[in-house]
């Protein structure tokens, strides 16, 4: 049985409508996508007029002086133990920084980490792993003096040992 030019029609328009919906389902997506690079752009320079606001990559070093991470930590740990969580919202909390800013946060949490296991390395701190999270504490050798100054500077290679030096061959 032959089809009425009627359906025929019909399914070849209801075909270009399925063309047409697929075309701006595309075009969509294209300017959600556009939109999300403006945004991000935007953000940017907004951010950058603002004196104190920090980007997605935050460096910390005009923050915090040579060893004064770890001095405030220690410092920190004298009145028991604390998670390296606990120690980083006290030092953005001595510091005036903005706890709520998650990336800002994020950077000194590592910050912190990075110091606390220097202190373990040379025995100052001792880590426990309660549920996963680290719990530093002062060990009787980090009671007993500190290690680190803060207006310490770091050691030049020349100073260091054998460790740094090369043999030429």
């Amino acid at each position: 049985m032959a089809e009425s030019q009627t359906v025929t029609i019909l399914r070849a328009k209801r075909d270009a409508i399925a063309a047409a919906i697929n075309n701006y389902e595309r075009q969509l997506e294209r300017a959600k996508a556009d939109f999300t690079h403006v945004t991000a752009a935007l953000a940017i320079f907004e951010a950058a007029e603002e004196p104190g606001s920090n980007r997605a990559y935050v460096s910390l070093y005009r923050y915090f002086k040579y060893g004064e991470v770890a001095t405030m930590c220690r410092e920190a740990l004298e009145n028991g133990p604390l998670t390296t969580t606990e120690l980083s919202q006290l030092l953005m909390a001595s510091k005036g920084l903005d706890a709520t800013d998650r990336v800002l946060s994020q950077s000194v949490g590592f910050t912190v980490l990075r110091s606390m296991r220097g202190l373990a390395r040379r025995k100052t701190v001792t880590c426990t792993r309660p549920k996963g999270r680290c719990l530093w504490r002062l060990t009787s050798a980090g009671d007993a003096a500190s290690s680190l100054s803060i207006d310490a500077k770091p050691a030049d290679a020349s100073r260091r040992g054998p460790l740094l030096q090369i043999e030429r061959r």
